[in-house]
């Protein structure tokens, strides 16, 4: 993402701003998790790669927050996410 929004966040209705604003939280977090993982495989630098590794953790936590809230914000979110789980279960237990 890098800084650019995926959306016009005019253009979105104030009834669905939050979920809008948290779901582009989680992919810049997520973007974040990778290029701090991507640059940790590319040093050979020990102690950047333990301080890059452990940046990435923290994005993972913020990632866990704002999907939190969202399953909080967006009912619809929560059943959808609680489905799939449950049908990678299946999958995997099959």
């Amino acid at each position: 993402m890098m800084s650019k929004l995926p959306i016009n966040l005019e253009k979105v209705s104030s009834k669905d701003i939050d979920k809008i604003i948290l779901r582009t939280a989680i992919i810049a977090e997520l973007d974040a998790i990778s290029l701090y993982e991507e640059l940790a495989a590319m040093t050979n630098n020990e102690n950047l790669k333990k301080v890059l590794l452990d940046v990435a953790k923290e994005e993972k936590t913020h990632v866990g927050e704002f999907l939190a809230l969202l399953n909080i914000e967006d009912e619809e979110q929560k059943k959808e996410l609680r489905e799939g789980e449950e049908e990678v279960k299946e999958i995997l237990e099959g």
